[in-house]
């Protein structure tokens, strides 16, 4: 019965939860714009990237022992949706900048916690005030780029973006790796 469970569990993360992993140089496709929803609120938006972060974290009730974590940029597929009469690749650049800006903050979560994470300890102490921090200023950076960019209809601005985000990837290429050693 137990393992019935586990395998029904197994095969709806299948079907339902396909993840992408940011990789350096891969590129999103309108193939991975899945979802059949489309929840257009406002009619500029030809589609809708759903990404963000997920983090594994292994910690000690010891304060003073080692803290290891694991933080990825995913980009959920099922989750994410395109306007089938709008798709070009103008879209897709600015949908993909979406992800890009998810990675961005992503080194900047690994960062900061590399710098105040050391063991257990400290994760107890800073972790949630780390996490916060970074969260509302992804999801500000995230209306910002919407916003100024009109969801890239401005593309002096879309230009803007696109030059600012691959240089603070750059800037921050360090952080890249998905374990932060402690």
């Amino acid at each position: 019965m137990r393992l019935t469970f586990v395998l029904c569990l197994w095969a709806a993360h299948a079907v339902f939860g396909q993840k992408i992993t940011w990789q350096e140089g891969k590129r999103l496709t309108w193939d991975n714009f899945k979802s059949p929803v489309s929840k257009k609120k406002n009619p500029d938006v030809a589609a809708y990237t759903h990404c963000g972060w997920e983090f594994y974290s292994v910690k000690s009730s010891d304060p003073k022992a080692p803290v290891t974590m694991t933080i990825k940029t995913v980009f959920h597929e099922e989750r994410s949706w395109k306007d089938a009469k709008r798709m070009d690749d103008y879209i897709l650049l600015h949908e993909q900048k979406h992800f890009d800006i998810a990675e961005l903050f992503v080194r900047k979560f690994r960062k900061a916690v590399a710098e105040k994470i050391k063991n257990s300890g400290d994760y107890n102490k800073y972790f949630k005030a780390i996490y916060d921090g970074i969260s509302d200023e992804y999801k500000n950076f995230q209306m910002a780029y919407d916003r100024e960019t009109r969801h890239g209809i401005d593309k002096e601005k879309q230009t803007e973006y696109n030059n600012s985000i691959a240089e603070q990837l750059d800037n921050l290429k360090s952080y890249q790796a998905f374990e932060i050693p402690q």
